[in-house]
C-alpha cells in the first residue's frame, strides 16, 4: 500500500505535466492573430487579465464569430475555458471527431468564466475553437481563452496511399466516390482527370458539374500536416445521357430572363405580352398565388381592366404567348413572389399544387414553371441538418411536386428558381436553426430543393437584390451596390461551398449554363441596382476573368447562361437600359 500510493501520485503528476494550452494568443495580447473574426477587434478595456481583450459586435445576419484551429491528439480529453462579458456569449469547439461542444451565458455584466470538456475522435488531430455573440444583442467581450490537454504533437510523415477507391451513384452530371479510411489522415483530395476538384474530410465525395455521356477518371490522396500521399489507383466512370432530356429546352446560349407583371401593374405600368421585345428569352408571368398559405391551390388571375386599362384579352394574350414560343422564347408561370406565401405542409397540399399548376400551364400553353418562394414559404424544422436528405414536410413535398410536374411534361419542361440570397448563399454560414438551435430556420432552406432537382433544373437565378450582407468564399462580407457582390454570390454557386461551414457537407457546384444573375432593372425596381458598367464588370470577371475587383473567383465560366431581372415592366419604365446592357454584351 505504501508503495502503490507514491506510484499513483507519480503517474498523475506525469499526466498533468504532459498537458498544455493548445490555444494560441488566447488572451488577445498579440492582436487577433491567429483568430479569424467576422467582426472583431482588440480593446484595452475592459480586460480580464493582461492589457487586451476581444470585442466583437454582431450585426445583421452575422453573430460576430472569432475562431482558430489548433492541433490536438486523437482519443484525448480537453478542457476549453474562457472569460466573457456581455449578453448571449458562446464558447465552443467543432471538428472534435466525437460530439462537438459549446457553452454560453445569457447575461454576464462582469467577467464570467465559461468551460466545457470534450474527447477527440480516433483520427482527430485538429479542432476549431470559437466564440460568438447573438444577432442584434450588442458587443460582447472575451479574454484568456484556453484549451488544456495533451499537446498536439507534430506529424512527421504524410499518410499512406488510399485504397479501395470505387464509384457509387453515377448520374448524367455527377459521380459518387468512396474509399477506405487511411490511418493518420486528416483529410483527402479528389482528382478528376488529374485536376483536384474536392477536399473532403471523410471517405466519400460526389463530384458534380459533369457533362452527360462523358468518360472521366478519378483518383484520391490522403493528407495531414506533413503533406499529401501519392495518388491512388485510378477508377473510371462514364456519365449516362440525360434520361429526363435535360438540355433540350433549347434556350439561347446566353439568355435574358425577365418577370412580366401579368396580374398587376404597380408603378411601372402594364406591358402587353406582344410588346415585350425579342431580346427577352424567358418571360416569367408574375404571379400565380395560393388561395391560402397552406392550400397548395395556385391561381393565376390576369390584371383587371380597372388596374390595367391597356390589358389585352385572354385570346390576344394566349396568341402573343404562342408567337413568342414560335420565335424560340419560353413563357413560364412564376409561383409565389413577395406576397404569395406557399407552404406545402401536407401531401394533400402537394397534390393540389401539382393539379392547379398543371391547369395553369395547360390553359395558357406555357413552357414550364418558375419557383419564386419568398418570405416564410420555406423553412427547416429543428433537427433537419442535412441538405442532401431533408425531412421537413414543406421541403420534401415541394421536391416531390416539382419532380411530378417535370415527369408529367417531359423533356422540354423548363424549371427555374428565383430564391433570395438568405435562402441560398447564406447557407455557407448558417443552415436552418443550427445544431444548437436559435438560428433563423429559413437560413439556406432552398439548398435541399436545388440539390434534389439539380438534374432537372434549367436555371437558377438568385435574387442578388433586397439582400443584407452575405459572406463569400473569401470569408468576407459582401454588400449590394457593386460588381463584387454579384461576382462573389455567383462564384459560390459555380464553385460550391460547405454548408454551415461543415467541410464534410458540401453543396456541389451547378453547371454554368444553369446559372443566371438576378439584378433589379432600375433604381425603382428594388434595392441593389447597379449601373450598366457594373453589370459589364460582373460578366467580364465571371466569363473572362478580366475587369475583376477585390474578389478572386475560383474559376472562369464563359458558358454562364446570362442575366435575370425584376422586371420587364420596370426596364421598360427606365427606357430598356437593362435589356440594352445585355444585348451590347452578348450580341
Amino acid at each position: 500500500m505504501a508503495l502503490a500510493v507514491p506510484g499513483s501520485a507519480a503517474l498523475s503528476s506525469a499526466a498533468r505535466a504532459a498537458d498544455a494550452d493548445a490555444a494560441v494568443n488566447g488572451g488577445f495580447e498579440s492582436g487577433l492573430s491567429p483568430w479569424t473574426c467576422t467582426a472583431g477587434t482588440t480593446v484595452t478595456s475592459p480586460v480580464h487579465s493582461g492589457s487586451s481583450a476581444l470585442q466583437a459586435t454582431p450585426q445583421g445576419s452575422d453573430n460576430a464569430q472569432c475562431a482558430q484551429t489548433v492541433s490536438v491528439r486523437p482519443n484525448s480529453q480537453y478542457t476549453l475555458a474562457g472569460w466573457v462579458r456581455g449578453s448571449y456569449v458562446y464558447l465552443g469547439a467543432s471538428g472534435t471527431g466525437t460530439t462537438d461542444v459549446s457553452t454560453w451565458t445569457q447575461s454576464a455584466p462582469d467577467w464570467q468564466k465559461l468551460a466545457t470538456t470534450f474527447t477527440t475522435g480516433a483520427n482527430t488531430t485538429k479542432v476549431t475553437l470559437y466564440t460568438h455573440g447573438w444577432y442584434g444583442t450588442g458587443a460582447y467581450y472575451a479574454d484568456d481563452v484556453s484549451l488544456v490537454g495533451p499537446g498536439g504533437g507534430t506529424t512527421t510523415q504524410p499518410p499512406t496511399v488510399p485504397t479501395g477507391l470505387k464509384t457509387g451513384t453515377v448520374t448524367a452530371t455527377s459521380v459518387g466516390l468512396s474509399w477506405t479510411p487511411v490511418t493518420g489522415a486528416t483529410g483527402y483530395a479528389v482528382y478528376r482527370d488529374g485536376v483536384k476538384v474536392a477536399s473532403p474530410t471523410g471517405t466519400s465525395a460526389t463530384v458534380s458539374g459533369l457533362n452527360p455521356s462523358t468518360a472521366y477518371s478519378f483518383q484520391v490522396t490522403a493528407t495531414n500536416d506533413a503533406g499529401e500521399s501519392a495518388r491512388s489507383a485510378t477508377v473510371t466512370a462514364t456519365t449516362p445521357a440525360r434520361s429526363d432530356g435535360g438540355g433540350s429546352t433549347q434556350l439561347s446560349a446566353h439568355a435574358l430572363v425577365g418577370y412580366l407583371h401579368a396580374s398587376f401593374a404597380n408603378g411601372s405600368g402594364y406591358t402587353r405580352m406582344a410588346d415585350v421585345p425579342d431580346s427577352w428569352d424567358v418571360i416569367d408571368l408574375a404571379f400565380g398565388e395560393p388561395t391560402s398559405v397552406t392550400s397548395g391551390d395556385i391561381r393565376f388571375n390576369r390584371c383587371p381592366v380597372s388596374e390595367c386599362p391597356n390589358v389585352e384579352s385572354d385570346g390576344d394574350f394566349k396568341a402573343a404567348i404562342k408567337a413568342k414560343q414560335a420565335a424560340g422564347k419560353k413563357v413560364l408561370i412564376s409561383i409565389g413572389g413577395q406576397n404569395g406565401q406557399v407552404q406545402l405542409t401536407t401531401t394533400a397540399a402537394r397534390d393540389a399544387f401539382v393539379s392547379s399548376v398543371s391547369k395553369i400551364i395547360d390553359q395558357y400553353g406555357l413552357d414550364g414553371l418558375d419557383i419564386d418562394f419568398e418570405g416564410h414559404s420555406l423553412s427547416l424544422n429543428t433537427g433537419d441538418t442535412d441538405f442532401k436528405n431533408p425531412t421537413t414536410p414543406v421541403i420534401v413535398n415541394l421536391i416531390s411536386a416539382l419532380k411530378t410536374l417535370k415527369a408529367k411534361y417531359g423533356t422540354k419542361f423548363v424549371l427555374t428558381m428565383a430564391p433570395e440570397t438568405f435562402f441560398v448563399q447564406n447557407g455557407y454560414q448558417f443552415y436552418g436553426s443550427g445544431k444548437w438551435g436559435g438560428q433563423d430556420p429559413r437560413c439556406g432552406a432552398y439548398l435541399p430543393v436545388i440539390h434534389a432537382l439539380r438534374d432537372d433544373l434549367t436555371l437558377l437565378h438568385v435574387q442578388d437584390y433586397n439582400s443584407g450582407p452575405i459572406m463569400g468564399l473569401d470569408n468576407q462580407y459582401h454588400s449590394m451596390g457593386g460588381a463584387d457582390f454579384h461576382i462573389a454570390m455567383t462564384d459560390m454557386l459555380l464553385t460550391g461551398f460547405p454548408v454551415a461551414g461543415d467541410a464534410g457537407n458540401v453543396f456541389p457546384p451547378l453547371r454554368p449554363d444553369q446559372v443566371a444573375i438576378g439584378m433589379p432593372a432600375s433604381v425603382n425596381a428594388g434595392n441593389g441596382y447597379v449601373a450598366p458598367a457594373e453589370v459589364t464588370k460582373t460578366l467580364d470577371c465571371l466569363t473572362k476573368k478580366t475587369n475583376c475587383g477585390s474578389y478572386a473567383t475560383h474559376g472562369t465560366w464563359p458558358a454562364l447562361r446570362g442575366l435575370m431581372t425584376w422586371s420587364v415592366n420596370w426596364d421598360r419604365f427606365a427606357g430598356w437600359e437593362f435589356q440594352r446592357t445585355f444585348d451590347s454584351y452578348f450580341g
